[in-house]
């Protein structure tokens, strides 16, 4: 079970991440640009993907992954953290954080 300090911690491990507030959430972002949002009253986060991975994730478990609504189609895809591990959302926020940041920074965490 991941908590906002397992999100947050993940997070901050990439290039240039600040973390923002965003309306009634906190959101982390790269370049300004939001990959990951977190919802504290609902222990979730939601995050930015491809269409593929998003497709991919939420396939794989569709319990832990929900894409809804309209911003749905645009990627923003729901994570229960209460029920995902540590391994796995630092996988799902790698891909979210590749799918935002510019492709100089991208590179820096995909050649580890």
């Amino acid at each position: 079970m991941a908590t906002f300090g397992t999100l947050e911690k993940i997070a901050l491990t990439f290039p240039e991440v600040t973390i923002e507030p965003h309306f009634e959430k906190i959101s982390f972002r790269v370049k300004k640009k939001i990959f990951a949002t977190y919802d504290e009253k609902n222990n979730r986060a939601t995050i930015k993907l491809a269409k593929t991975e998003q497709d991919d994730f939420s396939s794989l478990s569709p319990n832990i992954y929900q894409v809804d609504n309209k911003w749905g189609k645009q990627g923003w895809t729901f994570v229960e953290l209460g029920q995902i591990n540590e391994d796995l959302l630092k996988r799902t926020l790698t891909a979210a954080y590749c799918e935002v940041a510019p492709k100089k920074l991208s590179q820096q965490i995909t050649k580890k």
